[in-house]
């Protein structure tokens, strides 16, 4: 989890997948959604290249100040958790509440590590 916050940091972008129906938010295992994003390129482009459901899709690049200010705000008021550099044969990995995702990238002292 810490190399996604490093990386968005260090390169100011966040990557997301999308095809012509939008941008996936599947049920995790506990029923809530979650939206996938990663912190390289390379990490999406994996996905979408080694996980069927992703297979066609298309990776895009989000400036991270948008990603704070327009898409943490807004997967908040959908009840959408954040899928941090979701990876492997299932495109699995930690489901973080957007406010949380926010406040690290923030800096604020309160925030998770």
């Amino acid at each position: 989890m810490a190399s996604f916050y490093e990386e968005v940091t260090k390169h100011g972008s966040v990557w997301a997948i999308r095809d012509a129906y939008g941008f996936p938010a599947p049920l995790n295992g506990d029923g809530a959604r979650a939206m996938p994003f990663w912190s390289l390129r390379s990490r999406a482009e994996r996905v979408v290249g080694s996980v069927p459901a992703y297979e066609g899709f298309e990776v895009v690049e989000l400036r991270l100040e948008e990603f704070v200010s327009r898409w943490l705000p807004g997967l908040d008021r959908d009840a959408t958790r954040v899928g941090l550099n979701w990876s492997g044969a299932g495109a699995t990995g930690y489901d973080v509440a957007s406010s949380d995702v926010a406040s690290r990238l923030r800096g604020d002292p309160g925030g998770p590590a």
